[in-house]
This record gives structure tokens, C-alpha cells and sequence, in this order.
């Protein structure tokens, strides 16, 4: 691996370890900054539920004009297919969001429902550090590709590449939130609603 690639990687793993060192004092000792953050989450994460919704609307609208363009009018669209394919990454991109603030993904079930004290804080730890690991390196190389892509247009749509490619370190940024929201105020409705 070259330098190029090892450098944020280390960068990366280093700010989430200090990341979730800070947000295991945050959690326990720092009740303004706890609440501060919750309260900028309840904010982004709905925005990012209501944009992951209404690129979901969008993919269904284009995909069904696409099927009447090319069935009933046997004219098919030339930018329906793009803008489907736009609008889903968005809508992934967001919902991951919104799903770790739900506690919905990475769940580590067994382990979480048989622990206790700190060994179950511990395990929230290390699945925050996981998360922001995951998502840094989304950040990092998410941006670095709409950067190298802003000359280049989509087929059909006839915008920038990087608005396709821009869900990635904004969905990611947006996801670092919601984890770290988790990790503060732990939601896992489906954890519990499992049998």
C-alpha cells in the first residue's frame, strides 16, 4: 500500500479512536455537550430522512416515467435511468443516517443482550470506533473522487459527476452524527422487539 492511500487510513483510525475516547466522556461527564449534540441530531437527521424520502419519490417518479416513456410512448427517456440510479445512491446514502441513529445497523445482538456495565459500554465503544472508522474512510475517499470527477457530466442528466458522487462524504458526514447520537442515547427498538 502506498503512502498515498496508508496516510488517511491512519489519520482515520486515530481521530475515531479519539473520537470515541471523547464520547465516552461526553456520555458520562459532559452533560451540555451530550445535550448540544443530541439537539443538532433531532435537526440533521430529520433533514436527512426527508431528503432520503423525497430521492426515494424521485426514483419511483423517474423509474415509473420510464416505463410509461418507453412502453406506452416507445420513446424512452434518456435521463430517466440516471436520475434513478442519482437519486437512489442519495437515498442510501442519507437512510445510513438515519439508520444508525435507529440503531438499526451494525447491531451486535448476542453479545449486546448478555452483557452488562462496562463490558456492554465497551461493545457500544468499539461499535461507534467500527462506525466512524467505516465512514471516515467513506468521507475521505467519497471526496476525494467528486473532486476528481466535477469535469466529468452524466449521461442523460448532462450535471457534474460529483453531485452523483457528493452522497458519499455528505451521507457519511451525516452518519458520523447519527452514530455518535446513538452512542449518547442508545435507540434499538428492533433490538428489543427481537425474539
Amino acid at each position: 500500500m502506498n503512502t498515498v492511500n496508508a496516510m488517511p487510513l491512519l489519520v482515520i483510525g486515530a481521530a475515531s479512536l479519539l473520537g470515541t475516547l471523547l464520547a465516552l466522556w461526553a456520555g458520562a461527564r459532559a452533560e451540555p455537550a451530550r445535550r448540544a449534540v443530541l439537539a443538532v441530531d433531532r435537526v440533521v437527521t430529520e433533514i436527512a430522512a426527508i431528503l432520503a424520502c423525497a430521492a426515494l419519490a424521485v426514483a419511483c417518479l423517474a423509474g415509473l416515467w420510464q416505463v410509461i416513456a418507453r412502453f406506452a410512448t416507445e420513446t424512452p427517456a434518456i435521463w430517466s435511468e440516471a436520475l434513478v440510479r442519482t437519486a437512489l445512491i442519495w437515498m442510501a446514502m442519507l437512510g445510513l443516517a438515519v439508520a444508525l441513529r435507529a440503531g438499526a445497523l451494525v447491531s451486535i445482538d448476542a453479545a449486546y443482550r448478555f452483557s452488562r456495565g462496562g463490558l456492554r459500554r465497551g461493545l457500544e465503544a468499539a461499535a461507534l470506533a467500527a462506525n466512524w472508522s467505516l465512514m471516515g474512510v467513506l468521507f475521505w475517499f467519497g471526496w476525494s473522487m467528486a473532486q476528481r470527477v466535477r469535469f466529468q457530466e452524466m449521461a442523460g442528466l448532462e450535471v457534474s459527476m460529483s453531485w452523483g458522487y457528493a452522497a458519499i462524504p455528505l451521507g457519511a458526514l451525516f452518519a458520523m452524527l447519527g452514530a455518535l447520537a446513538n452512542f449518547l442515547d442508545r435507540r434499538s427498538a428492533e433490538l428489543e422487539a427481537a425474539v
